[in-house]
């Protein structure tokens, strides 16, 4: 408003005064609404930082929004371009934006923190996405919709149930041995004699009590374990392209809607070789001027694809040793002759993740020639 005030030639009326600065107002609104521009947002849980990026890579806009305002903004824009980071809650608003008519791009974190200049704050961390967006090549993640991220959940709640059910386990293995019981390997080995340990006379009623309680709750972690595979089970038995992935040696319902609830079809990745360097499969190159060295694996991108792929590779190296006869087999027979067990599991587990992608973009099962 002062500015349009200092704008007016002396002795200028206030009503002449209002009408320039509705005018200006106008103009900056149209300017806003320039479908060319580019809307960077820097999320979080209550404030969100909107920067708004002109097609000449100016600054037309900073804004600090509430989330009943940010949602008010993002139904009231004009369909621009809107970028986020890949973090907390970007799939929820990623949906949101889409619904009221936006292209949306999700960045991942580790390639918008380059651009952060001076100290990290809100407004140039928005700023910072909205130049990363306008990186050529700049790799985007897909909007997850809410079926994927179902599915998600439930890996993420049974990893969370595994972890606990073994460390608690695990609590109890080392406990007793400082009254003298030793226990097989294995955690349904070591409920057996722990049920038979809760029997024996000659441990306080204290220590049996307290074994009683882990056992209880042993077996309501196995109870919900067990309802989250056939949960999964029964997705992956109804999703057609869970059905092309478990036709690979080696996959089955858990990896394969593992697969789909991060990837989807894949679509994020143009090449099948893109996806398996995504999972941090492929060898970290160390190259300069004439010398070039490879060392191990990267162990970039999704950690717990790349377990689960390193897991169906364990299994499809036992498959190989009986489908010798395949083209596939043969492969694994001769590269774990070459390069050992541990490096084989590894580079077969490589390949699982370009054949899931080659499958998911074909939409066909695999052929064990």
């Amino acid at each position: 408003m002062t500015d349009g005030m200092d704008a007016l030639p002396f002795g200028s009326s206030v009503k002449s005064a209002k009408v320039l600065v509705q005018q200006k107002t106008q103009q900056m609104r149209s300017v806003h609404m320039n479908k060319g521009n580019t809307v960077a947002v820097d999320l979080a849980k209550s404030v969100f930082q909107v920067c708004i990026l002109s097609e000449q890579n100016q600054v037309v806009k900073s804004l600090r929004l509430s989330r009943p305002k940010f949602k008010e903004f993002l139904t009231t824009y004009e369909p621009p371009q809107v970028f986020m980071e890949a973090c907390y809650s970007s799939h929820y608003w990623g949906r949101y934006a889409q619904q009221a008519g936006h292209h949306v791009g999700l960045i991942p974190a580790q390639h918008v923190t380059p651009f952060v200049r001076g100290n990290k704050n809100d407004r140039n961390d928005a700023l910072a996405i909205a130049e990363a967006a306008r990186r050529p090549g700049m790799r985007m993640v897909p909007v997850k919709s809410e079926s994927q991220q179902d599915i998600q959940v439930l890996h993420r709640i049974r990893e969370r149930c595994v972890a606990t059910r073994t460390g608690l386990m695990n609590q109890m293995r080392g406990l007793l041995a400082d009254y003298g019981y030793s226990f097989p390997e294995g955690i349904e080995a070591l409920a057996v004699k722990l049920r038979e340990a809760m029997e024996d006379p000659a441990l306080s009623a204290i220590i049996r009590k307290e074994i009683e309680h882990t056992l209880v709750e042993y077996d309501s972690l196995s109870r919900r374990l067990e309802h989250l595979r056939k949960v999964l089970a029964d997705y992956a038995a109804k999703n057609e392209e869970c059905q092309y992935l478990q036709t690979i040696p080696g996959i089955g319902p858990h990896i394969a809607s593992a697969i789909m609830s991060t990837i989807g079809k894949g679509q994020a990745f143009a090449r099948a070789r893109d996806f398996a360097v995504w999972t941090g499969l492929t060898p970290i190159q160390k190259a300069s001027g004439h010398k070039s060295t490879m060392a191990g694996i990267s162990k970039r991108g999704n950690r717990y694809l790349r377990k689960l792929f390193v897991q169906a590779a364990r299994h499809t190296v036992r498959w190989a040793k009986r489908q010798s006869d395949t083209k596939l087999g043969n492969w694994i027979n001769q590269i774990i002759l070459r390069r050992g067990l541990q490096k084989g599991v590894v580079a077969v587990a490589h390949k699982l993740a370009r054949i899931s992608w080659i499958l998911l973009q074909k939409s066909e099962a695999f052929k064990a020639a």
